[in-house]
Protein backbone atom coordinates (compact mmCIF):
# COMPACT_ATOMS: atom_id res chain seq x y z
CA UNK A 1 0.00 0.00 0.00
CA UNK A 2 1.53 3.64 -1.15
CA UNK A 3 1.53 6.09 2.46
CA UNK A 4 -0.55 9.09 1.65
CA UNK A 5 0.08 11.74 4.47
CA UNK A 6 -2.70 14.33 5.06
CA UNK A 7 -2.30 17.39 6.73
CA UNK A 8 -4.94 19.37 8.48
CA UNK A 9 -3.38 22.96 9.85
CA UNK A 10 -4.29 26.53 9.58
CA UNK A 11 -2.80 29.07 7.08
CA UNK A 12 0.23 28.95 5.62
CA UNK A 13 1.12 25.53 6.76
CA UNK A 14 0.58 24.20 3.33
CA UNK A 15 2.70 26.48 1.73
CA UNK A 16 5.38 24.31 1.05
CA UNK A 17 8.52 24.32 -0.73
CA UNK A 18 9.39 21.66 -3.01
CA UNK A 19 5.95 20.33 -3.28
CA UNK A 20 5.60 18.60 -7.04
CA UNK A 21 3.05 18.28 -9.20
CA UNK A 22 0.85 20.41 -7.06
CA UNK A 23 -3.04 20.70 -7.41
CA UNK A 24 -6.09 21.91 -5.37
CA UNK A 25 -9.06 19.48 -5.75
CA UNK A 26 -12.29 19.32 -4.31
CA UNK A 27 -13.02 15.51 -3.67
CA UNK A 28 -17.23 14.78 -3.77
CA UNK A 29 -18.64 14.27 -0.36
CA UNK A 30 -21.93 12.89 0.46
CA UNK A 31 -21.12 14.28 3.61
CA UNK A 32 -21.01 18.18 2.38
CA UNK A 33 -18.58 20.35 1.31
CA UNK A 34 -14.94 20.26 2.98
CA UNK A 35 -13.61 23.38 4.71
CA UNK A 36 -11.79 24.18 1.08
CA UNK A 37 -10.30 22.72 -1.55
CA UNK A 38 -7.33 20.28 -0.59
CA UNK A 39 -3.87 21.35 -2.08
CA UNK A 40 -2.10 17.32 -3.53
CA UNK A 41 1.04 16.29 -4.40
CA UNK A 42 4.35 15.11 -3.89
CA UNK A 43 6.57 15.88 -1.41
CA UNK A 44 10.49 13.99 -1.18
CA UNK A 45 8.43 10.98 -3.29
CA UNK A 46 5.58 10.90 -1.10
CA UNK A 47 2.42 11.61 -1.82
CA UNK A 48 0.75 14.94 0.31
CA UNK A 49 -2.91 16.38 0.58
CA UNK A 50 -3.16 19.70 2.55
CA UNK A 51 -6.42 20.60 3.71
CA UNK A 52 -7.18 24.50 5.61
CA UNK A 53 -9.17 23.20 8.51
CA UNK A 54 -10.49 26.43 8.49
CA UNK A 55 -10.98 27.49 4.65
CA UNK A 56 -8.27 29.91 3.42
CA UNK A 57 -8.69 33.31 5.13
CA UNK A 58 -10.30 31.52 8.30
CA UNK A 59 -14.18 31.70 7.40
CA UNK A 60 -15.05 28.55 9.53
CA UNK A 61 -15.51 28.91 13.47
CA UNK A 62 -14.54 25.75 15.04
CA UNK A 63 -18.08 25.05 15.40
CA UNK A 64 -18.97 25.03 12.14
CA UNK A 65 -16.19 23.64 10.77
CA UNK A 66 -17.41 20.71 8.12
CA UNK A 67 -15.53 17.77 10.36
CA UNK A 68 -16.98 14.63 8.40
CA UNK A 69 -17.08 16.07 4.95
CA UNK A 70 -12.99 16.94 5.83
CA UNK A 71 -12.22 13.55 6.71
CA UNK A 72 -14.52 12.16 4.06
CA UNK A 73 -12.72 14.00 1.47
CA UNK A 74 -9.43 12.55 2.67
CA UNK A 75 -10.27 9.02 2.77
CA UNK A 76 -11.57 9.24 -0.64
CA UNK A 77 -8.37 10.49 -2.00
CA UNK A 78 -6.39 7.89 -0.80
CA UNK A 79 -4.84 9.54 2.57
CA UNK A 80 -3.29 6.76 5.06
CA UNK A 81 -2.17 8.86 7.97
CA UNK A 82 -3.04 12.44 9.21
CA UNK A 83 -1.19 15.01 10.59
CA UNK A 84 -3.51 17.62 12.33
CA UNK A 85 -1.54 20.98 13.46
CA UNK A 86 -3.91 23.01 15.62
CA UNK A 87 -2.65 26.58 17.72
CA UNK A 88 -3.12 25.82 21.51
CA UNK A 89 -3.26 27.17 24.95
CA UNK A 90 -1.32 25.42 27.28
CA UNK A 91 -1.88 24.51 31.16
CA UNK A 92 1.71 23.70 31.90
CA UNK A 93 3.71 26.25 32.59
CA UNK A 94 6.74 24.02 31.62
CA UNK A 95 5.36 24.08 27.95
CA UNK A 96 5.37 27.31 27.17
CA UNK A 97 4.31 29.48 23.85
CA UNK A 98 6.40 28.21 20.89
CA UNK A 99 6.62 24.33 22.09
CA UNK A 100 4.84 21.55 20.71
CA UNK A 101 2.72 18.71 22.43
CA UNK A 102 2.54 15.48 21.10
CA UNK A 103 -1.18 14.95 21.79
CA UNK A 104 -2.12 11.41 23.08
CA UNK A 105 -5.27 11.72 25.24
CA UNK A 106 -8.77 14.43 24.98
CA UNK A 107 -11.01 15.09 26.56
CA UNK A 108 -14.26 16.34 24.38
CA UNK A 109 -16.18 18.74 25.73
CA UNK A 110 -17.93 20.11 22.73
CA UNK A 111 -21.31 19.88 22.02
CA UNK A 112 -22.59 21.39 18.75
CA UNK A 113 -20.97 19.02 16.09
CA UNK A 114 -21.75 16.16 14.59
CA UNK A 115 -19.32 13.37 15.52
CA UNK A 116 -19.98 10.45 13.79
CA UNK A 117 -20.76 8.60 10.56
CA UNK A 118 -22.61 6.20 11.64
CA UNK A 119 -26.50 6.33 13.50
CA UNK A 120 -29.65 4.98 12.76
CA UNK A 121 -29.96 2.02 10.23
CA UNK A 122 -25.96 1.63 10.72
CA UNK A 123 -25.05 1.38 14.29
CA UNK A 124 -21.45 1.17 15.00
CA UNK A 125 -19.17 1.99 18.01
CA UNK A 126 -15.24 2.33 17.62
CA UNK A 127 -12.47 2.31 20.21
CA UNK A 128 -10.81 5.88 21.19
CA UNK A 129 -8.99 4.69 24.28
CA UNK A 130 -6.04 5.44 22.08
CA UNK A 131 -7.53 8.37 20.15
CA UNK A 132 -3.68 8.92 18.27
CA UNK A 133 -1.17 6.64 16.75
CA UNK A 134 2.03 5.78 18.37
CA UNK A 135 3.67 4.88 14.53
CA UNK A 136 2.77 8.81 13.27
CA UNK A 137 3.19 10.26 16.40
CA UNK A 138 6.69 8.73 16.74
CA UNK A 139 7.53 10.29 13.22
CA UNK A 140 6.45 13.84 14.06
CA UNK A 141 8.44 13.60 17.70
CA UNK A 142 11.63 12.86 15.60
CA UNK A 143 10.54 15.28 12.61
CA UNK A 144 10.07 17.86 15.31
CA UNK A 145 13.43 17.27 17.74
CA UNK A 146 15.15 17.10 14.10
CA UNK A 147 13.87 20.45 13.06
CA UNK A 148 15.46 21.94 16.42
CA UNK A 149 11.75 22.24 17.52
CA UNK A 150 11.14 21.93 21.69
CA UNK A 151 8.88 18.84 21.62
CA UNK A 152 6.72 17.51 24.50
CA UNK A 153 6.00 13.33 23.90
CA UNK A 154 1.94 13.04 25.45
CA UNK A 155 -0.31 15.36 26.71
CA UNK A 156 -4.05 15.24 26.99
CA UNK A 157 -6.28 17.78 24.72
CA UNK A 158 -9.02 19.45 26.37
CA UNK A 159 -11.58 20.41 23.44
CA UNK A 160 -14.01 23.26 24.20
CA UNK A 161 -16.66 24.12 22.02
CA UNK A 162 -15.59 28.17 21.40
CA UNK A 163 -15.54 30.19 19.48
CA UNK A 164 -14.81 32.38 23.13
CA UNK A 165 -12.42 31.31 24.89
CA UNK A 166 -11.79 29.99 28.69
CA UNK A 167 -13.02 31.65 31.79
CA UNK A 168 -10.50 31.91 34.48
CA UNK A 169 -12.52 29.04 36.46
CA UNK A 170 -12.68 26.97 33.56
CA UNK A 171 -8.96 27.22 32.81
CA UNK A 172 -8.36 26.44 36.68
CA UNK A 173 -10.59 23.28 36.39
CA UNK A 174 -9.54 21.94 33.37
CA UNK A 175 -6.15 22.53 34.42
CA UNK A 176 -6.90 20.83 38.23
CA UNK A 177 -8.22 17.68 35.64
CA UNK A 178 -4.79 17.05 34.68
CA UNK A 179 -5.28 18.75 31.09
CA UNK A 180 -1.74 20.01 29.40
CA UNK A 181 -3.56 22.01 26.27
CA UNK A 182 -6.49 23.80 25.58
CA UNK A 183 -8.10 23.67 21.82
CA UNK A 184 -11.36 24.18 20.14
CA UNK A 185 -10.75 21.61 16.77
CA UNK A 186 -9.37 18.57 17.43
CA UNK A 187 -12.93 16.79 18.60
CA UNK A 188 -14.59 15.56 17.05
CA UNK A 189 -11.97 15.27 14.39
CA UNK A 190 -9.96 12.26 15.59
CA UNK A 191 -12.90 10.49 16.63
CA UNK A 192 -13.65 10.50 12.47
CA UNK A 193 -10.56 9.87 11.79
CA UNK A 194 -10.45 6.78 13.87
CA UNK A 195 -14.04 5.87 11.81
CA UNK A 196 -12.67 5.94 8.64
CA UNK A 197 -9.37 3.85 9.23
CA UNK A 198 -6.71 6.63 9.30
CA UNK A 199 -4.06 7.06 11.49
CA UNK A 200 -3.70 10.31 13.28
CA UNK A 201 -1.74 12.63 15.15
CA UNK A 202 -2.17 15.70 17.00
CA UNK A 203 0.28 18.26 17.30
CA UNK A 204 -0.31 21.25 19.46
CA UNK A 205 1.22 23.92 18.56
CA UNK A 206 1.20 26.38 21.83
CA UNK A 207 0.73 30.29 21.74
CA UNK A 208 -0.45 30.83 24.89
CA UNK A 209 -1.29 30.19 28.66
CA UNK A 210 -4.76 30.25 28.48
CA UNK A 211 -6.28 32.06 31.16
CA UNK A 212 -5.03 30.45 34.33
CA UNK A 213 -1.86 31.48 33.81
CA UNK A 214 -0.95 34.96 36.06
CA UNK A 215 0.87 36.80 33.90
CA UNK A 216 -1.53 36.04 31.06
CA UNK A 217 -3.45 39.27 31.31
CA UNK A 218 -0.32 41.23 30.61
CA UNK A 219 0.81 38.93 27.22
CA UNK A 220 0.12 41.83 24.26
CA UNK A 221 -1.86 40.16 21.38
CA UNK A 222 1.33 40.76 19.25
CA UNK A 223 3.43 38.31 21.18
CA UNK A 224 0.68 35.77 20.64
CA UNK A 225 0.37 36.61 16.70
CA UNK A 226 4.53 36.61 16.57
CA UNK A 227 4.17 33.15 18.12
CA UNK A 228 1.30 31.76 15.63
CA UNK A 229 4.21 32.91 12.78
CA UNK A 230 6.84 31.34 14.12
CA UNK A 231 5.09 28.47 15.21
CA UNK A 232 3.79 28.25 11.01
CA UNK A 233 7.31 28.03 9.79
CA UNK A 234 8.34 25.49 13.00
CA UNK A 235 5.62 23.12 11.68
CA UNK A 236 6.67 23.67 7.96
CA UNK A 237 9.89 22.51 9.29
CA UNK A 238 8.19 19.56 10.74
CA UNK A 239 6.32 18.37 7.88
CA UNK A 240 9.02 18.65 5.45
CA UNK A 241 10.65 15.56 7.30
CA UNK A 242 7.95 13.35 7.27
CA UNK A 243 7.76 11.67 4.24
CA UNK A 244 11.69 10.75 4.59
CA UNK A 245 10.40 8.93 8.23
CA UNK A 246 6.95 7.36 7.16
CA UNK A 247 8.29 6.01 3.80
CA UNK A 248 6.13 5.67 0.29
CA UNK A 249 5.32 1.90 0.74
CA UNK A 250 3.29 1.67 3.94
CA UNK A 251 2.74 -1.47 5.73
CA UNK A 252 -0.81 -2.40 8.16
CA UNK A 253 -0.92 -0.32 11.67
CA UNK A 254 0.49 -2.38 14.12
CA UNK A 255 -1.70 -0.16 16.33
CA UNK A 256 -4.38 -1.16 14.25
CA UNK A 257 -5.72 2.51 13.45
CA UNK A 258 -6.42 1.23 9.88
CA UNK A 259 -8.55 -1.77 10.83
CA UNK A 260 -10.43 0.31 13.52
CA UNK A 261 -14.36 -0.85 11.97
CA UNK A 262 -13.35 -4.70 12.17
CA UNK A 263 -16.04 -5.71 15.09
CA UNK A 264 -17.18 -1.88 15.22
CA UNK A 265 -20.60 -2.47 12.93
CA UNK A 266 -23.53 -3.79 15.27
CA UNK A 267 -26.29 -3.75 13.28
CA UNK A 268 -27.71 -6.46 11.41
CA UNK A 269 -27.02 -6.46 7.58
CA UNK A 270 -30.87 -7.14 6.55
CA UNK A 271 -31.38 -4.38 8.97
CA UNK A 272 -29.14 -1.32 7.57
CA UNK A 273 -30.13 1.85 5.94
CA UNK A 274 -29.47 1.84 2.41
CA UNK A 275 -29.65 5.30 2.02
CA UNK A 276 -26.89 5.44 4.89
CA UNK A 277 -24.91 2.85 4.12
CA UNK A 278 -24.23 4.30 0.61
CA UNK A 279 -23.08 7.25 2.37
CA UNK A 280 -20.58 5.25 4.31
CA UNK A 281 -18.90 4.05 1.16
CA UNK A 282 -15.73 5.73 1.42
CA UNK A 283 -15.70 5.61 5.46
CA UNK A 284 -16.69 1.91 5.80
CA UNK A 285 -17.13 0.00 2.65
CA UNK A 286 -14.23 -2.02 3.49
CA UNK A 287 -16.17 -3.74 5.64
CA UNK A 288 -19.81 -3.18 4.49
Amino acid sequence: MQTKIGIIGGSGIYDMDGLQDAAWVTPDSPWGTPSDAILTGTLNGVAMAFLPRHGRGHVHAPSTVPYRANIDALKRLGVTDIISLSACGSFREDRAPGDFVLVDQFIDRTFAREKSYFGTGCVAHVSVAHPTCDRVSDACEKAGRDAGITIHRGGTYLAMEGPQFSSVAESKLYRAWGCDVIGMTNMPEAKLAREAEICYASVAMITDYDSWHPDHGAVDISDIIATLHGNGTKARDLIARLPALLGADRAPCPHGCDRALEHAIMTAPDKRDPVLTRKLDAIAGRVL
